[in-house]
């Protein structure tokens, strides 16, 4: 627990630290540190500890990072929960990629959970709405 600690202290303090001292250039310093906040989340996206990997999952589709779409994509197919498999769903839906639509249509048919089969199709059945407005 103390390790998940430090690692989730050390991950906001970077961020943290770079949004303090970027550039004085209010446009570039808003892209420059956006920048770095995908880049951290992607390195924890990838992370041994699920607490890192769904939060940084979650937070990438808030930021919708569409250069994060392949690594939600292995998220959605390989974790072996179905909660990490939702956020990415979730993630994906926020992004409106093309590719992490398809995928969420096709776990309704394919994912191996009742449970991600109905929410992505919540999730699939909101986006379609969302084209009518």
């Amino acid at each position: 627990m103390k390790r998940l600690n430090l690692i989730l202290f050390v991950f906001f303090v970077t961020i943290f630290s770079q949004v303090s001292f970027g550039s004085n250039n209010p446009m570039k310093k808003s892209e420059l540190n956006r920048e770095l906040i995908i880049k951290n989340l992607m390195i924890g996206i990838k992370s041994d500890n699920y607490g890192l990997r769904t939060s940084s999952a979650l937070m990438l589709g808030e930021f919708r990072a569409d250069e994060s779409v392949i690594d939600l994509l292995r998220m959605l197919h390989s974790e072996d929960t179905d909660d990490a498999r939702i956020v990415a769903a979730l993630s994906l839906l926020k992004i409106e990629d093309s590719r992490g639509i398809y995928a969420i249509k096709q776990a309704i048919r394919f994912d191996k959970s009742e449970r991600v089969k109905k929410l992505c199709e919540k999730f699939y059945n909101h986006y379609l709405e969302s084209l009518k407005k």
